[in-house]
């Protein structure tokens, strides 16, 4: 089954755990420890995204991550086109050299951001497909910004569509016991970005 057709049919604990697998994978980029999500983890475990629990540590997790507002909808050199004839060609020229003095990392930063952002803090079903599904996009984006492939899906964009896809099909297998191993699978996927991001800093200094 596709990862569209998975998310179209996840329940809410199956949403929610694919939203915070993507979010998780991608907490180097925040400067956060390994930990740092595991509460939200544990919500899942014990009810579902619909407890006051998830609520609470949803914003402990933003303050730690500095990432407490919810609006935040932009992301440098990765928002919208402007509309044809909205600015000058001066203006265009400035924010085309505001998007080149951006990073790669910068912008895949800006998207792990707007997940943890956007995450619905008291979520139905259509809150958390909407969001595992932007968080789903973001993930994949953020892994093509850091893909030693420079068009298409390299190894790292590969890699990640497969944990996604396996994080979905676990929790639609298994409910509340396919949290563990969807967990694993996400924990394998952090350690591979935290190395990409640790490389990619060692290869500018």
């Amino acid at each position: 089954m596709s990862l569209v057709d998975l998310i179209a049919r996840a329940d809410e604990r199956g949403l929610a755990a694919s939203g915070l697998a993507c979010l998780d994978r991608c907490v180097p980029l925040l400067g956060g420890d390994d930990e740092v999500l595991r509460p939200l983890w544990s919500s899942l475990a014990d009810g579902g995204a619909d407890g006051d629990a998830w609520g609470e540590r949803l914003a402990k997790a933003r303050a730690e991550l500095d990432c407490a507002d919810p609006s935040a909808d932009t992301v440098p050199g990765l928002g919208p086109d402007p509309a044809p004839g909205s600015g000058s060609g001066a203006e265009t020229e400035t924010e085309a050299e505001t998007e080149a003095a951006v990073s790669d990392e910068d912008r895949a930063a800006a998207l792990a951001r707007r997940m943890l952002a956007t995450a619905p803090g008291d979520p139905g079903a259509s809150a958390l497909r909407a969001w595992a599904d932007a968080c789903s996009a973001a993930a994949l984006q953020i892994h093509r910004l850091l893909d030693v492939a420079a068009d298409g899906d390299g190894p790292l964009v590969a890699a990640e569509r497969r944990r996604q896809v396996a994080v979905l099909e676990l929790l639609a297998g298994r409910g509340a016991g396919g949290l563990r191993p969807a967990l694993e699978v996400s924990t394998e996927g952090r350690r591979v970005l935290r190395a990409v991001v640790s490389r990619r800093a060692r290869g500018r200094s």
